[in-house]
Parts: C-alpha cells; structure tokens; sequence
C-alpha cells in the first residue's frame, strides 16, 4: 500500500511529487498519454520564475519528474480507468497495474482545452495555434492574430492580446456574443479590436514558418475567405479531466473539483486535487506549482494525523 498515490504529471502533480518525496513518502506518480501535461505542447516559457533566458516546456517537465526521481517519487505511465473513495484506503483500477490502494489520493489531472477541431489545427500548436494568451502573446509582438471565441474568456484574451499585437480580428460562428456586457463594452472599445462575428472557423492556413491565416465561412453569403494572421488564439473554453472520478467528489457545474478554500481539501478526507482540475481563474504553470505544494503538504499533514492517532490507540 501507497501513503500516497498521485494521478497526473503538468506542474502540479510532479511538485506534488517533489514534496512528498522528500518528505520520504515515496509517492507513486500515475501518468497519462501526455506526460507533463498542456506545456508539453508549449514551445518557450518565459514566465516561469528563475529561467531569465525562458525554457523549453517539455524541458522544464523533464526536469520537474527528474527533481521528483532523484528523492524517491515512482512513475507508472498508464489509465486510471476508476478509483473506490467510498472507504479509506482508497482503491485504483490502473491499466497494466491491476488494483492499487493508498492512504492518501492527489488528483492533478489538469483540464484540456478544447479546440476547433478543423483542418491544421492540431498540426500547428506551437506554430501560432495556442489556447493560452497569457502564455503565448509575447510572442506575437507588432504582428496580427486571431481570437475565436464568444464568450467573456475570448473577449478577455482578445483584450490582452493588444497589448502586443498590431491587430486582434475576434472569429465567432454566431452574429452575437454570449460575454457579459461590460466585456463587451470593454473589447468594443478597443480600437486594436476587429470583428468577425457570423464567420464559422473552417480551416487554419499555414506555411513553412507557421500560421499565416485562418480561413473561415461567412454564414451569411455562405463565401469562404482567409483572415491573415501569424496566430490564432483558441478561446473557447476548457473542460477538466475528472470523469474517471464517477461523481464521488464535489465538482462545479462545469466540473471542476471544489476544494476549501486555503488548501488542497476536497469533500473526502484524505484526497486532495491541485493545478488546473481545480483551477478555474489562473491555469498558469506556477499557480499550478504552489497548488501542488500545497496538496502535498495538506497530504503529508494527514497522514500524520492518521498515525499518530494509530500510536495513541
């Protein structure tokens, strides 16, 4: 039996990883089809503290899960197809491992950011297709980019996007927004702003060098024509990895795990979740760091309680 299991390797898990073993708990790291999670799929992180020339993101993961291998962590890549939580220890059905059980469960299962779907998108992720302003508009300084989205997060990333971008032209199929209407008022206001409302994204035109456009369908006249641009943002929405839970902990209407506020707690004593399963606001690489710290502390935490409740029977 495992004092502590944890399931998923982006930022959160593997500090997770790094605190609990060192903290000589010798945590079993259960790893998906994407070790290192969403920034795998980033080129530069600039943002991250304490690389002032920025780093590579599938790097500074491989790091991260060597830091956790040198003080003990154990990675088992595999699914996670079920866990039993309705009785301590926890139970998991791992494929390729059988039946494993744990004092402690931290889920760091991450969201996944939904995309369009359409010809060369996947394709060119790291090539100017991303799903994260904040991580990747530097980047696109002085040169023109694409926002497609409806809703208050396209419209607060196309807002933020001006501040590098020569011009920001925001894709939605439907002729209205569904944001709010103060951030409506706000992107309109914004003289770098352009709109494309009524135009269904089609296919996301690229050359050697990357993204050069986004070819859309104007719903109306029913032409297809192709907006130039060096990126196009993805901005409609996220959905958190947590199906695999069955329900058994407190989620919000769209799914992500609630957890006390100030620490890593969810509903059932003794599982904990960190980084963006839980994160509904920041989903920034760091956020996701500290959220992990302080899930293995909160863990390392119970189960000393656990036994020296045992020493005192």
């Amino acid at each position: 039996m495992y004092k502590s299991i944890i399931i998923g390797t982006g930022p959160a898990g593997l500090t997770a990883a790094i605190y609990l073993a060192r903290a000589n708990m010798s945590p079993l790291v259960i790893e998906g089809p994407q070790p290192g999670g969403q920034l795998t799929t980033t080129t530069e992180i600039e943002n991250f503290p304490g690389f002032p020339e920025g780093i590579m993101g599938p790097e500074l993961m491989d790091n991260m899960r060597k830091q956790a291998e040198r003080f003990g962590a154990e990675f088992f890549t595999g699914w996670v197809n079920s866990v039993d939580m309705s009785e301590r220890p926890f139970k998991l059905q791992v494929e390729g491992k059988g039946e494993i059980i744990t004092e402690t469960l931290i889920i760091s299962t991450g969201a996944t950011a939904k995309y369009l779907g359409i010809p060369n998108e996947q394709d060119n992720i790291g090539r100017g297709v991303s799903t994260c302003a904040t991580c990747d508009g530097f980047f696109f300084r002085n040169k023109e980019i694409i926002v497609v989205g409806g809703g208050d997060s396209a419209l607060e990333e196309a807002s933020f996007l001006t501040r590098f971008a020569s011009k920001v032209t925001l894709v939605h199929r439907r002729d209205e927004l569904r944001a709010s209407k103060i951030m409506q008022d706000r992107a309109r206001a914004n003289e770098k702003i352009e709109w494309a409302l009524n135009n269904t994204p089609v296919e996301v035109v690229a050359g050697d060098m990357g993204v050069t456009g986004l070819k859309v369908l104007n719903n109306t006249t029913g032409q297809e024509e192709v907006i130039p641009a060096h990126g196009v943002f993805v901005a409609i929405g996220h959905h958190p990895n947590t199906g695999f839970l069955g329900g058994q902990i407190t989620t919000d209407e769209n799914g992500y795990i609630v957890t006390t506020p100030g620490t890593a707690e969810t509903n059932i004593p003794g599982v904990f979740a960190c980084g963006d399963v839980q994160d509904t606001k920041y989903r920034q690489a760091i956020t996701a760091a500290g959220s992990g710290c302080m899930a293995a502390m909160d863990a390392e935490k119970y189960i000393e309680a656990l036994e020296h409740a045992a020493v005192t029977l």
